[in-house]
């Protein structure tokens, strides 16, 4: 049993927070029982945590209107570590000319989104590649690796549900199922 979370990386500016927050929502809603440890750009005073990006399973990088520090120095330590860089560039946001010099600059192919929902679908589809490629090293059970397949060959056009509040922040989601916590409780969400 794999006992070591997948680690995603997400570099994006404190001005996508709805983005960040339906990333971090979506990626705990996957169909699987993994632990996930989300790691976002800091937003104020936290520090960079270099370690993860290094180990990150996938990198994802997404651009709004402006590039803000330390997303470019995520972006070239990714890069040097030989990291894939899955960049996202939001459509119809007013670049400003620093963004415009980054979106040019930066040597990327970028995926175009069209809002929180669109970027969510998109890295949704990654990340359940990832998993599907990795499978065996996952542990993913037969059921679990049936239900990744049936959203890779689902409709394009669904809709992710679900308000993702509060979730823009990097964090560690485990699963009951293959983590038991040596310290702390379980906190159980509201029943209907």
């Amino acid at each position: 049993m794999n006992s070591q979370p997948v680690i995603i990386y997400i570099s994006a500016a404190p001005d996508l927070t709805t983005e960040r927050e339906t990333l971090a929502r979506m990626i705990a809603e996957l169909p699987v029982t993994l632990a996930w440890r989300i790691v976002q750009t800091p937003t104020g005073a936290e520090q960079l945590d270099t370690a993860a990006l290094l180990k990150a399973d996938l990198y994802f990088l997404v651009m709004g209107g402006d590039i803000r520090a330390p997303v470019g120095l995520e972006l070239h330590t990714a890069q040097r570590a030989g990291k894939p860089v899955n960049a996202y560039l939001q459509r119809g946001s007013g670049y400003t000319p620093a963004g415009q010099v980054f979106i040019r600059q930066a040597g990327l192919t970028w995926q175009p989104f069209a809002g929180a929902a669109s970027l969510s679908r998109h890295i949704r589809r990654r990340i359940v590649e990832h998993l599907v490629r990795h499978a065996i090293e996952y542990v993913l059970s037969p059921t679990e690796l049936s239900q990744l397949e049936t959203l890779l060959t689902a409709e394009a056009g669904a809709e992710p549900a679900a308000s993702a509040e509060g979730a823009g922040h990097s964090a560690v989601i485990l699963s009951r199922e293959r983590y038991t916590p040596s310290e702390g409780v379980i906190v159980e969400g509201k029943k209907g």
